[in-house]
């Protein structure tokens, strides 16, 4: 079974507080304090706490209470103190403690970019009783936003379809991904994404799994596919470069944290099991 990365553990968001807190420190920028003791922190440093923006319950998980504060971009790091991104957590980015981080970076973002309604300009406030905020004068609620993305690996017997974004780290290679557009059903994102930038026509769609990807607020939704015909040309803007490969000639792919690289591992295995 496919277990992404920085999905948060089965925590409860609305039962009672426990008596025993922890706490993560995160700017708006997506990054999170690591002091002497890690980015865990049981009590909030009086020189940080003087930069704080927002307080925002995370959830109750393994007995704990989780919080998140929010500190502004201002604030003067001590030699004590350092930025932690979430690719850098200690723990491993499979481990609850980056889920719980990937939810808490998400919703400090979330609270800066929604300190004003966007209906009538006046202030919002957080809600208790859902991860929401409501306007004080409209009450118009707004969610936290999700952008979702396909993402699907096409393959043709024993080659599989690998392609190269001018974004990528030099050499690397991936599977074809996009962002769902308005009115799209994911299958028809992931078949328009294919035929836009690849050029070719697919069948055969299949769910695979989806990740939280927190850069900053995505949800990648996985597939697999089979080639339906067509010939490979690359648009040239979102994909310079793709081609057909076997598992024993495959490029640099994409880091293990990723749903890419879960959908290119599971179809090696299927071809090459030993």
């Amino acid at each position: 079974m496919y277990h992404p990365s920085f999905a948060i553990p089965r925590m409860n968001i609305h039962g009672d507080l426990s008596s025993h807190h922890s706490y993560l420190i995160a700017q708006s920028d997506g990054h999170l304090i690591k002091g002497t003791e890690g980015f865990v922190f049981h009590d909030i440093p009086e020189d940080i706490a003087r930069f704080e923006s927002c307080r925002i319950f995370l959830g109750t998980w393994n007995g704990i209470s989780w919080w998140v504060i929010g500190i502004r971009l201002d604030l003067p790091l001590q030699t004590a103190y350092s930025l932690l991104t979430l690719r850098e957590i200690p723990n491993g980015t499979n481990s609850p403690i980056s889920g719980i981080a990937c939810r808490a970076v998400q919703l400090v973002r979330f609270f800066t970019l929604t300190k004003y309604c966007g209906y009538c300009g006046s202030r919002t406030y957080i809600k208790t009783d859902e991860v929401a905020k409501i306007c004080t004068s409209c009450k118009k609620i707004v969610f936290p936003k999700l952008s979702p993305a396909v993402i699907v690996r096409i393959t043709d017997g024993s080659r599989i379809l690998l392609s190269r974004s001018p974004h990528f780290p030099k050499n690397m290679y991936s599977v074809q991904a996009g962002f769902v557009e308005a009115g799209e059903s994911l299958e028809t994102a992931v078949c328009r994404e294919v035929r836009e930038e690849i050029g070719i026509e697919i069948s055969n769609i299949k769910y695979f799994g989806s990740q939280p990807w927190p850069f900053p607020d995505s949800l990648m939704i996985g597939f697999t596919a089979e080639y339906a015909g067509g010939e490979i040309m690359p648009d040239g803007f979102e994909i310079e470069d793709a081609g057909w490969y076997t598992h024993e000639n495959l490029p640099q792919l994409p880091g293990p944290d990723s749903i890419a690289s879960a959908l290119i591992l599971s179809w090696i295995e299927q071809i090459a099991p030993y």
